[in-house]
């Protein structure tokens, strides 16, 4: 029999924000902040990167407190000292970086922390059943979690906060890392659990989602609340212009810079994982020209991240070789490290910038010295030169727009968008041939997303290689001069980004025939 939980009748206000204010040294995160959100919708949260939307919902989920302002949950007044008064108010929050073991299976995690609640035995089990068909999870609950994809894991964190007994469910950049297709499925499941009386706070960047899954849309600029509205009856330039008070950003850059000098040859990479005969990368070949942006596409978790670092040195390759084209003459790369790598000629923005790219307890010039320690501007001969450092950052803060008190403020109290902002800066601020960009403007708002575009564009032109991985399909089809789409550790096939559709790359990515075609077979 499933269980029913009770629901507040639907348009009542569920979560009541009122003049949340959230101070921290040097920086107001919220001020004088109102959000009402009604049972039974989906509650659409925009803003730019630092505009305070995380604080707003780790203040609501029990992480931070407020200095001033009163929250109310179901019209009842609540302190929220931790996340567990928060589950307790039957708030729940999907994390944009899942919190999962992948050596522990889909009904272990779910009951990690929770025991207390079905026990660990045939009660939890039909629970957790039930949760798993409400969202869609269509796997066995003893299935190991490092065996799931993106889609599948994402839906083990709703189960996870719904088996604690969540009614109001925070997803924080839920479609992140999902193709079109799995977009597609975790709408569906969304509005299902709408439906049945759920209510949704969803924390997006991407304004057409947003459009597209929202009831009504809050937006936060710079700590406070420009508005709220139905996104029935505003474009994306205008919720853009809310945010930023610029109109939405495009990538498109279809004037071809591309030149016939090469810049980066790989050729029959393999890599197999350590301790199995897997091949992570599989005969991967491929060539990027100066003034070409070569975009690679895949499903997370298909070799992307294990290619990049390979080229970076951060991996040593099997079996084939990786060459770096400076002057007319080829340099085999293919066993140095990653520092000579480097000082070749390459730039490199990590896909995960806190745990490749920043030293988050570092000043800020400290950040700009990294991977660049044997070269001007920070480097003077053998030794830093401290002073350069410094002044290098104070130009790449104003040239890049990094919203921060000074350059002595320690990475980690700049919001997600800075912290890629200056990245970008610091990669391209040594005058690469070569860039490697995986996912440059992931988890950023739309202001830093078209100042990023802006500048690989600007590079591209002036004659440098870009190697772009990113999951966000527009932004692929956008940038690149050519895409090549990357299945199990493969380079599949191959995509005209000027005629290519984000559907047809998604079908490509997951190896599977778009519509129209399997109609045609049949």
């Amino acid at each position: 029999m499933s269980t029913v939980e009770a629901a507040p009748p639907r348009g009542t206000p569920v979560v009541e924000l009122t003049g949340i204010t959230k101070r921290f040294p040097g920086v107001v995160a919220n001020s004088d902040v109102n959000l009402t959100v009604r049972a039974g919708e989906v509650h659409a949260i925009c803003g730019e990167n630092g505009a305070g939307k995380s604080t707003l919902m780790k203040i609501l989920y029990g992480m931070q407190q407020p200095d001033e302002g009163t929250i109310a949950v179901n019209g009842r007044t609540l302190r929220l000292r931790n996340p567990q008064d928060a589950i307790r108010a039957g708030i729940g929050m999907v994390h944009q970086h899942f919190m999962l073991a992948d050596n522990l299976t889909v009904r272990e995690n779910v009951l990690l922390g929770a025991e207390g609640l079905h026990g660990i035995g045939r009660a939890a089990g039909a629970r957790i059943a039930e949760l798993a068909e409400r969202t869609g999870l269509h796997v066995h609950p003893d299935t190991l979690m490092e065996r799931l994809g993106v889609a599948d894991r994402q839906r083990v964190e709703i189960v996870k906060v719904l088996y604690r007994g969540a009614r109001i469910v925070i997803l924080d950049e839920p479609t992140a890392v999902l193709v079109p297709q799995e977009v597609d499925a975790l709408f569906e499941t969304v509005r299902d659990m709408r439906r049945h009386g759920f209510t949704f706070l969803f924390i997006s960047h991407k304004l057409d989602e947003v459009r597209a899954i929202a009831d009504r849309v809050t937006v936060i600029r710079r700590g406070t609340t420009v508005g709220t509205v139905d996104p029935k009856e505003v474009t994306s330039r205008e919720l853009a212009e809310m945010m930023v008070g610029s109109e939405l950003p495009s990538p498109g850059a279809r004037e071809s810079t591309v030149t016939s000098r090469e810049v980066l040859r790989v050729r029959g990479l393999r890599l197999v994982a350590e301790g199995s005969e897997r091949a992570v990368l599989d005969d991967v070949t491929f060539t990027v020209h100066a003034g070409e942006v070569l975009g690679i596409a895949g499903v997370e978790g298909n070799g992307q991240t294990e290619l990049v670092e390979t080229i970076m040195g951060m991996r040593r390759a099997t079996g084939g070789t990786v060459e770096l084209v400076t002057d007319g003459t080829a340099h085999d790369l293919t066993r140095l490290g990653t520092l000579a790598r480097r000082e070749a000629g390459i730039g490199y923005i990590p896909e995960d910038r806190t745990r490749h790219g920043l030293l988050l307890t570092k000043p800020l010039w400290t950040n700009r010295i990294l991977g660049h320690q044997t070269r001007p501007p920070v480097a003077r001969g053998p030794l830093l030169d401290l002073a350069g450092a410094r002044a290098d950052t104070r130009r790449i803060v104003e040239d890049y727009d990094v919203r921060t008190p000074g350059i002595e403020v320690p990475a980690a109290a700049l919001s997600g968008g800075n912290q890629q902002k200056l990245v970008v800066g610091r990669e391209l601020a040594g005058d690469p041939v070569l860039l490697i960009a995986a996912h440059p403007t992931r988890g950023v708002d739309v202001g830093a997303q078209a100042l990023i575009w802006e500048r690989i564009r600007r590079a591209r032109a002036e004659g440098l290689a870009v190697l772009l991985v990113s999951a966000d399909l527009d932004e692929l089809i956008g940038l690149s001069d050519t895409i090549r789409v990357m299945l199990r550790g493969r380079l599949v096939s191959e995509a005209d980004p000027a005629t290519v559709t984000p559907e047809d790359l998604g079908c490509a990515m997951t190896g599977t025939a778009p519509a129209d075609a399997t109609e045609d077979e049949s």
